[in-house]
């Protein structure tokens, strides 16, 4: 399957929600939030990409941008990156996909750790890399990257008995 039929098909079933995007590296969507989970099911079911192999968020000065990474392992199609911009910095929330790609899961939750976007539905959206007291999301180009003396950080850490 071609990147133009690919697109015709996204296109016929969900209208301007899905445009396509740059094509400099790989063939890109772009997928309106409201729309991601029937996207990614329709991808999966009808498409046959099976395989989220990356999912990852790039912090924009004017958005974030989440992007996903699919490959089918059961038909001959190219590669396809799906990415959602999301404009509300201040409160940035997308629905999960790990009830469609299980391989979401943890990375939703590295997302969720380091640049703070809250992925609605998913089973266990809690920080994976961090501990829950962690002050910020270090990923952001709004995170003041200093050292913190261990005082500073003692308040935030769990209790001795938990770490």
């Amino acid at each position: 399957m071609s990147h133009d039929e690919i697109l015709a098909r996204l296109n016929e079933r969900f209208g301007a929600a899905v445009q396509k995007g740059s094509e400099a590296i790989d063939f890109t969507v772009h997928v309106e939030p409201s729309v991601l989970v029937e996207v990614a099911r329709f991808l999966r079911d009808e498409l046959g990409f099976d395989f989220l192999s990356n999912l990852t968020a790039v912090d924009w000065p004017e958005h974030f941008a989440v992007v996903y990474h699919l490959y089918s392992t059961q038909h001959p199609a190219p590669p396809l990156v799906l990415k959602v911009l999301l404009q509300d910095k201040e409160n940035p929330r997308l629905p999960s996909v790990v009830q469609v790609w299980e391989g979401a899961n943890f990375q939703e939750r590295e997302v969720y750790d380091l640049m703070g976007i809250v992925f609605q539905g998913h089973p266990n959206l809690q920080r994976i890399l961090l501990w829950d007291g962690f002050p910020g999301h270090p990923l952001r180009k709004s995170f003041v990257n200093r050292t913190f003396a261990y005082e500073e950080m003692e308040p935030t850490l769990p209790p001795p008995e938990q770490r």
